[in-house]
């Protein structure tokens, strides 16, 4: 394994070739046009036309693959009808998000519950509301599963390489390989319907080689099933689809291509699905807010948002890179940026460099934030949630 691991790394080092395809991100006039009519808190300004594009290009680099949006990515109601419109399946975490999608018109049946570890209460909500697939990645869950609904279609996450991934997931979501065993023993002695497989190469993924590798492992998985007497029918190759900040990415068509290529041979009875989320919304946005007050502290330059990790820029703790834009064209020097709460933590940056001449009032404008911010956002000390604008 570690052979195989040291491979990949090198392959990604190599091989891959970033940024070989534009991009397409809001034009900035939107922007100023939003602000035209006022501000009064942070707001994220949404291009339903490029929400639009990115699921017809999903769909034109994969055929096979029909594309799942995974809700949590940016729930807001107009970026789901945009997508039902452009005929995109849905994934969910849980059942507020399963409430929203039917109030939209989508059928549950269509809806993929994705969350590793369901309560029983949700499970029971679930089924009543009749969804048919549920993701597990234990023994335990798929019991817990068949309990509440004997007749369940599931799909089993596996561990996949994360090699080259902003953010690997692989600690807390998949079945190692001494498990999958386990479990596809334990759906055949419940005779459960342990229909498909699924994997996640890590939150923008800059090494489609995960994708391939995360293919054929799911091959292996299929044929252990099918000599265990189970019907796999389902391959679901999950998310991490990056989009561009700071880093290069390889674009949607070098990963299809890689995808293409692994899936040519599985049987046509295989449904093959992904789950992109941040892929289809991040680009089409801005995320504007606005300077609080600055301050020289122990020599060092701050400066305050109105917006911070708990008003919808908690990735950049997480160790994203947006690219941070301002009005100002001073010389760069090193700011530590922090959000507006009562609290120590909330603090987004240290040393970022940014103009020198940056004030209280100036307006701070992030790209390419579509994805997981709004959606992250609370009302902890008071503060407003942001505003979404969708144009």
């Amino acid at each position: 394994m570690q052979t195989r691991t040291a491979a990949l790394r090198k392959k990604v080092e190599a091989e891959v070739i970033f940024d070989t395809h534009p991009e397409v991100s809001l034009d900035f006039e939107h922007v100023r046009a939003a602000l035209q009519k006022g501000y009064s808190k942070p707001f994220l300004l949404v291009d339903s036309n490029i929400v639009r594009n990115k699921a017809r290009r999903f769909k034109a680099v994969m055929p096979r693959v029909h594309p799942h949006y995974a809700v949590k990515a940016n729930p807001d109601p107009r970026v789901l009808k945009t997508l039902i419109e452009e005929g995109t399946g849905f994934e969910i975490a849980s059942i507020a998000e399963l409430d929203l999608l039917l109030s939209l018109g989508v059928p549950a049946a269509e809806i993929y519950y994705s969350n590793p570890m369901k309560s029983r209460a949700y499970l029971e909500y679930a089924t009543a509301k009749g969804v048919e697939w549920y993701v597990l990645d234990s023994v335990e869950e798929l019991r817990k599963i068949v309990s509440v609904k004997p007749d369940a279609k599931m799909y089993m996450r596996i561990d996949t390489p994360n090699i080259g991934s902003d953010w690997p997931l692989a600690g807390k979501f998949g079945t190692h390989a001494a498990e999958i065993k386990e479990i596809i023993l334990e759906a055949v002695k419940l005779k459960a319907d342990l229909a498909g497989v699924t994997f996640h190469v890590g939150s923008q993924c800059r090494n489609p080689q995960n994708w391939q590798e995360g293919i054929t492992r799911a091959k292996r998985v299929f044929a252990d099933m099918r000599h265990a007497g189970l019907n796999p029918r389902l391959l679901n190759i999950g998310g991490g689809y990056p989009v561009r900040h700071v880093k290069p990415i390889p674009s949607i068509e070098v990963i299809g291509e890689v995808v293409n290529a692994a899936i040519a041979d599985l049987p046509a009875d295989i449904h093959v699905m992904a789950e992109p989320g941040r892929y289809l919304v991040s680009d089409a946005a801005y995320f504007i807010c606005r300077v609080v007050g600055t301050a020289t502290r122990n020599g060092k330059r701050w400066m305050y948002w109105d917006a911070g990790m708990f008003g919808g820029v908690i990735e950049v703790t997480e160790g994203l890179r947006y690219e941070i834009l301002t009005d100002r064209k001073g010389q760069d020097i090193s700011w530590c940026v922090a959000g507006p709460t009562c609290d120590s933590v909330d603090i987004l940056m240290r040393d970022e460099m940014l103009p020198e001449d940056i004030q209280e009032g100036d307006f701070i404008y992030i790209p390419n934030a579509g994805a997981y911010t709004t959606a992250y956002a609370s009302n902890f000390n008071g503060f407003p949630l942001p505003d979404v604008v969708v144009i």
